[in-house]
Parts: C-alpha cells; structure tokens; sequence
C-alpha cells in the first residue's frame, strides 16, 4: 500500500469549525473541572468545618489577588462546562442537528460562557 496520504502536522494551519472548538473546549473545561476539585474540596471542607475555618477562606479570598483569580478561572470553566453540557443535551434531544443548527448553537454556547466568565468576574472583582 503506497502511503501517498497528505501530512499535515501544522496545527496552526488547520482551521476548526466552531462546532470543533465547541467540543474541544467542552472536553478540556471537563479536565479542568475535576481536576480543580482535588484542589477545591479541601477548601470547601475547611470552610465548613467551623466558622474560623469559613473566615480563613473568606479572608484568603478577599485578600489574594492570585485567589481570586483562580476562582473566576474555575467559575468560568465550570460555567461553559455546563452551558456546553446543556447544548449537547439540546442536541441528543433532536434538535440543532444541521450543520447551520450546530454552528448556531455552537455559538451560542461560546457566548453564554464568555458572558457568565464575566459574570463571575463582575461578581468577584464587582
């Protein structure tokens, strides 16, 4: 078998449809998600555990510019996280099956995250 394929290892040349930046996105917020709980749990335990506990992380967290940017990081990620779970969910259902149907959707989900990063911001930093 000749190998007369086309190679191109570029990736900087491939230009993805917006419905494979979408699921990429999707997929790699999911990494980021659960691995941030290994961090984010104990922090959530801690808080929980007594109200000294909950000042201390309340107080980190207003004090630390780096803190509070790695909130609105995880916020921001976990908000597109589920937006995009809520579109593939739309789509299992039927609907935005085309390709124009996927693009639009696909967009739309990219907005809503990008609005809810500022959301989450605007509520950090507000």
């Amino acid at each position: 078998m000749a190998k007369t394929r086309p190679k191109n290892l570029d990736l900087s040349t491939i230009k993805l449809p917006v419905m494979g930046l979408s699921s990429i996105l999707h997929r790699v917020s999911a990494v980021i998600v659960w691995t941030a709980m290994i961090l984010l749990l104990p922090i959530l335990y801690i808080s929980l555990a007594s109200a000294e506990g909950f000042n201390q992380v309340t107080s980190i967290l207003s004090e630390y510019f780096l803190a509070q940017f790695v909130l609105w990081g995880f916020l921001t990620v976990l908000g597109y996280f589920i937006i995009g779970g809520l579109k593939h969910i739309i789509q299992e259902f039927g609907y935005f099956e085309s390709l124009q149907g996927g693009a639009l959707i696909s967009k739309i989900a990219l907005s809503l995250g990008a609005c809810l990063g500022f959301v989450s911001g605007f509520w950090i930093w507000g």
